[in-house]
């Protein structure tokens, strides 16, 4: 990751210790000097918090692409030519399926990671800072644009391999018309 972006993406929750059980109030974590898993349920606060920061710098990755194919949209929108090649139209879908695999199958933005299921009270400390930080509704939004961007990225290779048949087409037209032109020509010699 760039590391411009990653010092620019911070997440920060006050915390406090507190007499009574460890929980998130607010925006505010209250440790319990009590509680013997006062490592873990620290653990656990980070972990959320991780995850959110993973997310905004996948955003910013998202809207850094979204923000280089708006030229092309325009482009489109206008009737002009569409100057991507069909190999720059692949690796830019590439970078789309990448993203969308790091958020969808190599995170835990999906699902609780494996490790608080049989930790019910870390998982519910775990569950209530996703929420805070909105990460499902982000996720889903992440996912819309992602699907936006490769309908985009469909139209466009449609479109480009279109183009790339008709060429063809032609192509394959002017030389018949060229093969004609000499039979004619062969045939004229031989008769005339």
């Amino acid at each position: 990751y760039c590391s411009t972006l990653v010092e620019q993406e911070i997440e920060a929750l006050e915390f406090k210790h507190h007499e009574h059980r460890t929980r998130l109030v607010n925006g505010n974590i209250f440790l319990s000097p009590q509680s013997p898993d006062t490592d873990l349920e620290k653990y656990t606060f980070s972990n959320g918090m991780a995850l959110s920061v993973k997310l905004a710098i996948w955003e910013a990755f998202l809207d850094a692409y979204v923000e280089s194919v708006e030229s092309i949209i325009e482009d489109m929108k206008e009737g002009r030519t569409i100057t991507m090649t069909r190999e720059h139209v692949f690796r830019k879908t590439g970078e789309l399926f990448s993203l969308r695999h790091l958020i969808n199958l190599s995170s835990d933005l999906l699902d609780t990671p494996d490790f608080y299921w049989d930790r019910p009270a870390l998982e519910s400390h775990y569950l209530k800072v996703v929420r805070y930080m909105n990460i499902g509704r982000r996720t889903k939004v992440m996912n819309e644009k992602l699907t936006h961007c490769c309908e985009l990225m469909e139209l466009l290779s449609h479109h480009l391999e279109d183009k790339h048949h008709v060429r063809l087409e032609v192509m394959i037209i002017v030389l018949i018309m060229v093969e004609v032109v000499f039979e004619c020509l062969h045939y004229a010699a031989k008769f005339f």
